[in-house]
């Protein structure tokens, strides 16, 4: 039975041939056995690639010693990791300045950013790892930037609001990261290829930044939601936050205690939206959730400590006492 493969195959076969570090490598592979036809005609080809996957995981364990692509790997923190992309001057490094305490070399000439640097934003009483890139681009890009983004939790497309060309270039990015393997969705299920993402469209203090800001709004209506935002004013980095923890990252917080105690409100457990409360105890401790007969929660829509079954779902900001 002939192979058949796909498109779509035959470009992560190629970004594997390219590749120039592990990271790069493993994506690659696996994005290979995602997009595979899974029929009798492919299974040594799917058999090959997941050994050398199983042994590409294996050498990237064993070794400990300096490597290039530690220059460019940035392990995740917090609720989950956004790797910030766009054209040049779109402001990305003003934003990183502006929402963490990192401290990016800022300019107002293009290219300042040639290595990926990571700040934490704190929203409330959690924290979220975001990373700038260098600007996105048909002359700059490099390899290890598509490995970057193909690996992170969620991207954020930062615009410039006071280009008249913001139009164009959003489309540009658009359609270039596409070719490389890598598709901008908004919020909700994926696929392997595809990212939750979110635009973040800067500078909307500059003149003529809200007629732009509704043009482009109109151009991305049902693809991604536009988010306007100004690094050098402050305008809108609360609201941008609060969507990167519910929207990008479908993050909920729970928070519990043991019966009779009062629950640190500090302290959340970060889950995913959607979580049931015997996945929740599963998450916390496993021993728990072996014995889990009940539980009784305190939140929207709830009377208090109201006893809920192993599969109800919890919300954002409930209280969960578990009862073995």
């Amino acid at each position: 039975m002939p192979a058949n493969l796909g498109p779509e195959y035959l470009k992560a076969e190629e970004r594997y041939r390219q590749a120039t570090t592990d990271e790069e490598r493993l994506l690659a592979l696996e994005e290979m056995l995602a997009t595979i036809p899974k029929h009798k005609g492919t299974e040594k080809m799917q058999a090959d690639i997941k050994r050398r996957i199983a042994q590409l995981k294996r050498e990237m364990q064993k070794d400990r010693g300096p490597r290039r692509r530690d220059i460019f790997r940035i392990e995740r923190e917090g609720a989950g990791q956004v790797v910030m992309i766009g054209p040049p001057n779109s402001g990305k490094s003003q934003l990183l300045a502006a929402m963490t305490r990192a401290q990016p070399e800022i300019a107002p000439y293009p290219f300042t950013t040639r290595l990926p640097l990571p700040g934490m934003v704190r929203w409330e009483n959690v924290q979220i790892q975001l990373v700038d890139m260098p600007p996105l681009t048909r002359d700059t890009a490099q390899p290890w930037m598509w490995a970057v983004m193909r690996s992170a939790d969620a991207l954020l497309l930062v615009v410039d609001l006071s280009n008249d060309d913001v139009l164009s270039e959003t489309q540009e990015v658009l359609e270039f990261a596409r070719e490389n393997g890598v598709v901008l969705v908004k919020s909700g299920e994926t696929t392997f290829r595809e990212k939750r993402s979110l635009v973040a469209a800067n500078k909307v203090d500059a003149e003529g930044a809200h007629d732009r800001l509704d043009l482009l709004k109109e151009f991305l209506a049902g693809r991604l939601d536009v988010i306007p935002v100004s690094a050098l004013t402050g305008e809108g980095l609360e609201t941008l936050a609060k969507a990167m923890f519910f929207d990008l990252l479908g993050k909920i917080r729970v928070y519990t205690h043991p019966p009779g105690k009062k629950p640190d409100f500090s302290n959340p457990f970060v889950l995913d939206a959607g979580t049931t409360v015997l996945e929740a105890a599963e998450e916390i401790h496993k021993e728990i959730a072996a014995n889990l007969a009940y539980a009784r929660v305190w939140g929207s829509g709830m009377f208090r400590g109201q006893m809920v079954p192993r599969d109800h779902v919890l919300q954002d900001g409930d209280v969960v006492v578990f009862y073995t």
